[in-house]
């Protein structure tokens, strides 16, 4: 079995993909550490020079130098030291191939491709991993030595991908933007009771519009004297829109503004007494207490069965 399966070279500064082995193994906890080395690589200008993530079977290690981080997946059974040893040679082939100047100006994904492809019969990456693959180990031990003898002094950090999940969302500056963007979280799905309730608000929200539009002409004939009645039909008429984008919407503070809106319709109606017969005010808030009410049942989706990937 080999030892190490996968190596991938990458910008420090921004991540930019710069060369990678190929692999044709079908592993699912490889292909998912694949994944978790784009995850790392967003993080490396934040993170140490040398670091270790472990898994179940598969562990990656990366060392990173002069603006170029060097990484690996190799297999749980494989010592640090020689994971840090093809990491340190996998260095020295690649600067001896490109220098500082070509890895700055680089602007595609894997530019030095050849570097590490399978079908390039003189590949480093390729010379380089069946060596230590059939070897176990570097050619001289001395460089074994050396390489222990550093990580004795100088361990690589332990982390976990989901530390490099964070570092990476703060680094662009997304760590709170689920909080920050609560219109972008889904709900549960709109309920039958959900519909006749924004159904009957959107007709509360209409009568109340047109009463209050039709009372400002008389507002204007009769010097102001039912301004005031005006205000509370267009109020209502907000406050009716509002309950409807609140169920429609996950924002924060739900609770709170569910049951300001409710107190302003209910005090709003109140204030319009006399205009209203006791019919129409009980039909008025109860449809807004029905309106609060399945907005406060209604949940955010469960993150697992929000997954569309």
């Amino acid at each position: 079995m080999s030892l190490i399966l996968f190596a991938f070279v990458v910008r420090v500064r921004d991540g930019l993909p710069l060369s990678a082995s190929t692999d044709f193994l079908h592993n699912k906890e490889l292909q998912e550490r694949k994944q978790q080395l784009k995850v790392i690589s967003k993080s490396l200008s934040s993170l140490p020079e040398r670091g270790t993530v472990k898994g179940h079977e598969l562990n990656i290690h990366f060392l990173s130098s002069e603006g170029v981080s060097y990484m690996t997946v190799c297999a749980c059974g494989l010592p640090a030291a020689t994971a840090f040893c093809f990491l340190e040679d996998l260095r020295w082939e690649f600067t001896a191939c490109f220098d500082n100047s070509a890895v700055a100006l680089a602007s595609r994904p894997y530019p030095f491709l050849e570097f590490g492809r399978m079908t390039d019969k003189n590949s480093a990456i390729q010379k380089l991993q069946q060596h230590y693959n059939q070897k176990g180990g570097p050619s001289l031990e001395v460089t074994l030595a050396e390489v222990q003898e550093d990580l004795r002094t100088s361990p690589p950090q332990v982390l976990t991908i989901e530390d490099m999940t964070l570092t990476n969302g703060a680094a662009n500056g997304h760590v709170e933007q689920t909080a920050a963007s609560g219109q972008s979280q889904r709900l549960e799905p709109v309920s039958a009771p959900g519909i006749l309730s924004l159904v009957l608000n959107i007709m509360c929200a209409a009568l109340n519009l047109i009463r209050g539009v039709h009372l400002i002409t008389y507002t204007f004939q009769d010097d102001y004297d039912g301004l005031w009645n005006v205000v509370a039909f267009l109020l209502a008429f907000l406050c009716c829109v509002c309950q409807c984008h609140l169920y429609l919407f996950h924002t924060c503070q739900k609770k709170l503004k569910s049951f300001t809106l409710l107190t302003l319709i209910i005090l709003c109606n109140a204030f319009l007494f006399g205009l209203r017969n006791i019919w129409q005010l009980a039909f008025h808030m109860s449809v807004a207490c029905l309106s609060t009410l399945l907005t406060l049942h209604r949940k955010l989706l469960d993150r697992n069965m929000d997954c569309g990937v």
